[in-house]
């Protein structure tokens, strides 16, 4: 019923920048609330970012003030904007999505539908 695709991923120094894209197939006539994770080996899922059908976002501390988070409805698309990269940022990203549009959340939980991911790696 739905399918997430990620993509962008890849090796950037400490300091750089990358753009992950998350395709999303089926059922996008409406806003759900959408949002990005990430997963190191034997660490916890952790909530990035997130966005709802109202536009409101949601930054972890960690990441406040360097990453972004954004879609385009039109082409069934959410983005996430990293820059200034650190190698603690390094992790396999994951976008999600949930079937209601509110409230934001950035709890994996909240979210049934889970792209594959796509490894990001920064090296110091």
């Amino acid at each position: 019923q739905v399918q997430l695709v990620e993509s962008g991923g890849g090796s950037v120094q400490a300091g750089g920048s990358l753009r992950l894209s998350c395709a999303e197939f089926g059922y996008t006539n409406s806003r759900y609330r959408m949002g990005w994770f990430r997963q190191t080996p034997g660490k916890e899922r952790e909530g990035v970012a997130g966005i709802d059908h109202d536009s409101i976002t949601s930054y972890a501390d960690s990441v406040k003030g360097r990453f972004t988070i954004s879609r385009d409805n039109d082409k069934n698309t959410l983005y996430l904007q990293m820059n200034s990269l650190k190698p603690e940022d390094t992790a396999m990203y994951y976008c999600a999505r949930d079937w209601v549009g509110t409230p934001v959340s950035r709890d994996p939980h909240d979210y049934p539908y889970w792209g594959r991911g796509t490894q990001v790696t920064v090296s110091s």
